[in-house]
């Protein structure tokens, strides 16, 4: 035990120093916190509603949120699956990015070609740091009324400000003709396979031209100035709907009074995204994790590429080619549910790692790695991220990071699951494949 401490703490020293082939110095991970403990949670313009309706109120990313209703996490999961439900997003940061500069400013942000995206065509993308890191992924849309649309996680809402305020600044120093706008709309999904039928008897656009990640602004149910982007987080066609916050709860009843439409929550919001293959910021990526890394290569504009002109191009770039120490992977299993901090290990029972480019091995008495260093959260590979049955495939479904010799799909592994090994195998996402509204 004292040999594998040593070595344990032998390997922090290495960590530190910025031996080849690992990054150095690096933190424990950043998890989206639940509540600052310190500051009160913020209020989205549908709280009240919520609350009428029978939502069990938790605190998410610094915000008051309905984790589900009266109907249960499963009941929730399947009728979005089959019908429709609507989700309260407005936690999300929404903000206008305008000047005829905008592009060349979110282009020295993101990783993905914004200048290429047609009038109300959006794109997720990624706001990557010079070590290739993720520091967000977001949703960004060049509208035609000479503005990008940006739609980024609460979450990470102060650093990514404070990333797009500094780069506004040094681009006006240039020169430059950009600025940013917060908009304090409310945010409503409704997604499922009836959502635009549901959503059509109250606008007057046809909604066969709208198409997945395509966006117009429109009269909703007779309020004017409605963003709505055909889009959203469970694998499903539906839309997010970007409402004046005064108007949020009348049209949050108004599509109620639907019975296509039921509530639901964050419990279901995970359960479905995960389904969907779909990451958890603060979970699944994070600062540490590159989009290669990530399985978000397809993120990576084409042009992008091969300018190599995007934060941390240097080190993303070469990963495409080469050999990963580790990549985000989907696993499915039957048995216990699959949890976040769960270790994934090969047939032979040893934790697969990326230290060293090599696995490293439990002790004897069963202690991890990261207990060993003191890291109150593990390195990434050899663990799960996220993990729970799924509803509509009746096994477990989880993701998690592997090296990249153990990403093929169909490669049989363990996992831990309260201190027992039970099998898992590397497997296609998404696990519930997709209904995204395209063009016929």
């Amino acid at each position: 035990m004292q040999r594998i401490r040593n070595s344990a703490w032998g390997l922090l020293d290495l960590l530190c120093a910025g031996a080849a082939g690992v990054r150095s110095g690096r933190p424990t991970a950043t998890r989206r916190p639940l509540s600052s403990g310190q500051e009160p949670l913020k209020k989205t313009p549908l709280f009240d509603f919520h609350q009428s309706h029978g939502g069990k109120m938790v605190p998410f990313a610094g915000w008051s949120l309905p984790v589900q209703y009266r109907d249960s996490h499963l009941e929730s999961h399947l009728h979005t699956r089959r019908h429709c439900s609507l989700f309260d997003v407005s936690h999300m940061l929404q903000t206008k990015i305008f000047g005829k500069d905008r592009v060349k400013l979110m282009e020295s942000l993101v990783v993905s070609d914004i200048a290429e995206l047609k009038p109300n065509q959006g794109t997720l993308t990624l706001f990557t740091n010079e070590e290739g890191g993720i520091i967000d992924d977001l949703i960004v849309t060049n509208t035609s009324d000479d503005y990008l649309y940006v739609v980024s996680n609460a979450g990470c809402r102060e650093k990514d400000m404070a990333l797009m305020q500094n780069k506004v600044s040094e681009l006006k120093s240039a020169g430059c003709d950009v600025n940013l706008e917060v908009i304090n709309n409310a945010l409503i999904a409704l997604q499922g396979p009836s959502a635009a039928q549901v959503l059509q008897a109250g606008v007057a656009d046809d909604l066969r031209k709208l198409t997945f990640m395509t966006s117009a602004m429109m009269d909703v149910f007779g309020i004017p100035g409605c963003r709505v982007t055909r889009c959203g987080y469970t694998g499903e066609d539906g839309v997010e709907i970007s409402v004046p916050a005064e108007k949020a709860i009348h049209l949050a009843e108004v599509l109620l009074e639907n019975k296509e439409v039921k509530l639901a929550g964050l419990a279901a919001r995970d359960s479905l995204r995960l389904e969907a293959g779909l990451c958890l910021y603060g979970n699944d990526i994070d600062e540490h994790t590159t989009p290669v890394e990530g399985s978000l290569s397809w993120t990576l504009g084409k042009r992008r590429r091969a300018a190599m002109d995007f934060p941390g191009a240097a080190i993303v770039i070469p990963q495409m080619k080469g050999r990963l120490a580790r990549k985000r992977v989907g696993l499915t299993s039957t048995g216990a549910p699959i949890r976040q901090h769960s270790l994934i290990m090969n047939t032979e029972g040893a934790v697969i790692g990326w230290l060293l480019q090599s696995p490293w091995i439990l002790s004897e008495s069963g202690e991890h790695l990261s207990m060993l260093l003191g890291i109150s959260h593990p390195l990434h590979t050899g663990e799960i991220t996220s993990g729970c049955p799924s509803p509509c495939l009746k096994k477990n479904v989880a993701m998690g990071y592997v090296d990249g010799g153990y990403s093929k799909i169909g490669t049989p592994l363990l996992v831990e699951v309260r201190k027992k090994q039970q099998e898992a195998v590397v497997s296609k996402m998404p696990f519930v494949p997709t209904r995204y509204y395209t063009s016929k």
